[in-house]
């Protein structure tokens, strides 16, 4: 963060995670259908968990567990609240920095990034913004 005049992105909140679940979704939903079945996909993507269904498992699990542990250590499970949301922010991030990530390395190769690309790319952010600011 050297430029003081740079914006702030997510690669600055989060370290590359070791995969990239919106490229696993995008993968699983890619070629082969139409522009109905594909706008389809884009919507349920948009509206769907923004993490892998096991990993969000986990946080909810570990969620569960600080919450029973606050009747016996209520300062503790508020540390752990903390560490878990900041882990969950941090992850979240990543997930974002690895899409921009793909779509940086695409340009800087001199291939064309697609404009349905940008656009799904675009939509994905609009979607966790409003959940940020619908919370």
């Amino acid at each position: 963060m050297g430029d003081a005049n740079r914006e702030l992105s997510t690669s600055d909140l989060a370290e590359r995670p070791e995969t990239n679940a919106f490229e696993e979704a995008a993968t699983e939903e890619e070629t082969g259908r139409g522009d109905d079945a594909a706008a389809s996909a884009d919507e349920e993507r948009e509206r769907g968990p923004l993490l892998p269904e096991n990993e969000g498992e986990d946080f909810t699990k570990r969620w569960r567990d600080i919450q029973t542990g606050f009747v016996d250590e209520p300062r503790e499970s508020v540390a752990k609240a903390d560490a878990l949301v900041a882990e969950l922010m941090q992850r979240l991030a990543a997930g974002f920095s690895e899409e921009r990530h793909r779509l940086e390395a695409q340009w800087d190769s001199g291939d064309d990034v697609s404009t349905e690309d940008l656009r799904v790319a675009l939509t994905r952010y609009r979607s966790f913004f409003d959940r940020l600011l619908s919370a």
